[in-house]
């Protein structure tokens, strides 16, 4: 697990475990995060099924009820079985995109 840090932006970067080894150890780190939003990037693993990402539900439910963002980045899945409780997105700059236009929701009060 790799871990970036750009302004309030943690991006963490999953080379080798599983999915379930990383959701355990984000949740362990996360008070280290629970303050930034978050993207998590899956890009370099195999590919990534639905079940995968349903994996990061309930920490995605967590940080979203702060008022933060958590984004999954992955291309290597079909985006439409995706459901809407949980963002996923093809590529990094799509994630800061998502991010920056839930920043202007938050200000604007929605």
């Amino acid at each position: 697990m790799i871990i970036d840090q750009k302004d309030n932006i943690s991006i963490i970067t999953q080379e080798k475990a599983t999915i379930i080894e990383l959701v355990k150890k984000i949740e362990t780190l996360y008070p280290k995060f629970k303050g930034n939003n978050i993207i998590i990037s899956l890009t370099s693993l195999r590919p990534i099924v639905l079940e995968d990402i349903l994996e990061f539900l309930q920490l995605s439910n967590l940080h979203r009820k702060a008022k933060n963002s958590f984004v999954i980045v992955s291309d290597k899945m079909d985006l439409n079985m995706v459901p809407d409780e949980i963002i996923v997105v093809p590529t990094l700059q799509e994630a800061f995109d998502v991010i920056e236009m839930e920043e202007m929701e938050r200000d604007l009060g929605f």
